[in-house]
């Protein structure tokens, strides 16, 4: 077996390679002057099970390319096994025609994956199900919460638990996690979103009063989703809110506006490297999920079960 990082993550990977207790494969990944990629493999790779380790986080579209070209390199010296790591898979959120004359992104990203050569993917609490079955190759999906349902017990216990859905797409995953820690109530917040990365709260559905509120949601992007959520919880007697998110993207004013708001604290995973000033940030923790995703590359490798990990 082998492991390989691309440029967009890597102290996941060397996290990953030190659960694991290997050294990553030598590799250079570079640009010439008109910025286009090249990828050299240092290493004798032939007949090797591979793991490419690689977010397509910002920016997305020069991380794709590095992807891409570094699955075509690997493909060239006969590994015999590529598995595209994706622990943020990006354009996600593009999974279906939101209107007229629009594209479904993540199928074509599917697409380009697959005709690059890599024979399985895996990744992380994709945003869309569906975005498994836009490949003709295995997928595995994981889900962060072996990760965050301790994190959430250590911080907030299990009683006086209100687990929230930042919007109706979300209430299946955050049921999930109220099933988890001991069956603690759930809420949801209506919201209408008259435009991209614009969204308006309209009201709560559920009792928080007095709660210990968790909104839970894949990704935190401007976090005006978030914001807004906290104060509406806020407004109808919650005693605290946090968040838990798998992948901070968090573009644009999202970190400022994150720590002027009502979140006691938001927590994302390590799928996206944190900028400087995320670390910064009062109230935003990062936790890793290398651990996760080097025992699920471990039974792949094995051919064992990965499913076990999340019952």
């Amino acid at each position: 077996m082998k492991i390989i990082s691309g440029n967009s993550n890597t102290p996941l990977a060397k996290e990953i390679g030190k659960y694991l207790d290997m050294e990553l494969t030598e590799a250079c990944v570079r640009r010439f002057s008109d910025m286009e990629i090249f990828v050299e493999i240092h290493e004798n790779i032939r007949g090797q099970d591979v793991f490419l380790i690689q977010s397509t986080s910002y920016p997305a579209n020069d991380h794709l390319m590095e992807l891409l070209v570094t699955i075509d390199a690997l493909k060239r010296a006969s590994a015999r096994r590529i598995t595209a790591v994706v622990p943020y898979f990006g354009y996600a959120r593009q999974d279906r025609k939101t209107g007229a004359r629009t594209p479904i992104s993540a199928k074509l990203v599917a697409n380009l994956i697959e005709t690059a050569g890599a024979d399985r993917v895996l990744s992380l609490d994709l945003h869309a199900g569906q975005i498994q079955g836009f490949f003709d190759i295995p997928v595995d999906n994981l889900i962060a919460s072996p990760v965050f349902v301790p994190h959430i017990s250590e911080n907030y216990g299990t009683e006086n638990l209100c687990v929230v859905s930042p919007d109706v797409g979300g209430v299946v995953r955050a049921r999930a996690y109220a099933k988890r820690l001991n069956n603690a109530s759930l809420a949801i917040i209506d919201k209408r979103r008259e435009q991209a990365n614009v969204s308006e709260v309209m009201h709560v559905i559920g009792d928080v009063k007095g709660k210990k509120c968790v909104l839970v949601d894949d990704i935190v992007d401007t976090a005006g989703t978030l914001c807004n959520a906290a104060v509406a919880l806020k407004e109808h007697g919650a005693e605290s809110v946090s968040a838990y998110t798998v992948h901070g993207v968090l573009s644009g004013g999202a970190v400022a506006r994150i720590t002027g708001s009502p979140l006691d604290k938001v927590v994302v995973s390590d799928s996206i490297v944190a900028t400087e000033a995320v670390e910064n940030a009062h109230n935003i923790e990062q936790v890793s999920i290398a651990p996760l995703m080097a025992e699920a590359i471990r039974r792949i490798h094995e051919e064992r079960s990965i499913s076990v990990l999340f019952k």
